[in-house]
């Protein structure tokens, strides 16, 4: 295989949504760059892969990115994966990538999951346009604020955050955006829980508090209708 850095997609919750392709790539380059040890050899091991892997995260990153360009530049193929679905988005890598395109290194997007396409296309929303706002701060003050600011944007706006945030997301989705906003709730997609909570930002809420939700989501505000 030709010295190239692929960009992997993988599963993010049913194993069943691999790629051939990917598999092709995962098992004919030489070394594998995951987030973590555990979640790559759970996935590889599905696929009966045996393969060297290097990790890189947001506490090694610098160094690791070095490490792996040296790799890169003596010829090897590498594939980067991320613990789940398209990698780069909120996850490490972005200075590895940067690396290998100034020094003239392959870089080979291997498309497949994404959990932001696979929740917009599930919503029933419109999002012919839309804007990607991510993970918003963890703090409190600042993410009100931040949402004050997405009021502004009169779009589709597609939110994440970790499972346990998920009620304290909502409760200041309803009191800064108002509990009337148009709004999705893409639950533990493409698992055996999967579920799609449409609706109103205030009904949303409340069957996150009756039936304690806490899972892997992503959230839709329809701000251009507010």
């Amino acid at each position: 295989m030709e010295k190239s850095l692929y960009i992997v997609s993988t599963p993010i919750g049913n194993y069943e949504d691999i790629t051939l392709r990917a598999l092709k790539i995962l098992k004919e380059v030489d070394f594998i760059i995951c987030e973590e040890f555990k979640e790559a050899r759970r996935l590889l091991s599905k696929y009966k892969i045996e393969k060297h892997l290097v990790e890189l995260n947001e506490h090694n990153e610098e160094v690791a990115s070095d490490e792996i360009l040296m790799m890169l530049i003596e010829g090897k193929s590498a594939a980067l994966i991320s613990d789940c679905g398209t990698p780069l988005f909120s996850d490490p890598g972005h200075l590895l990538v940067d690396l290998a395109i100034q020094n003239k290194i392959d870089v080979v997007p291997v498309p497949g999951v994404s959990s932001l396409l696979t929740a917009l296309v599930g919503s029933g929303l419109d999002f012919e346009k839309f804007y990607y706002y991510g993970w918003l701060s963890p703090k409190k003050d600042i993410r009100r604020k931040q949402l004050l600011d997405l009021k502004r944007i009169k779009q589709t706006i597609v939110l994440m955050d970790t499972p346990y945030r998920l009620k304290s997301l909502m409760e200041d989705i309803v009191k800064i955006l108002g509990a009337n906003i148009p709004c999705v709730l893409a639950f533990e997609l493409t698992k055996e829980r999967e579920k799609f909570y449409r609706g109103n930002a205030g009904n949303i809420l409340a069957h996150v508090e009756k039936e304690n939700l806490k899972g892997e989501f992503v959230v839709i505000l329809n701000i251009k209708y507010k």
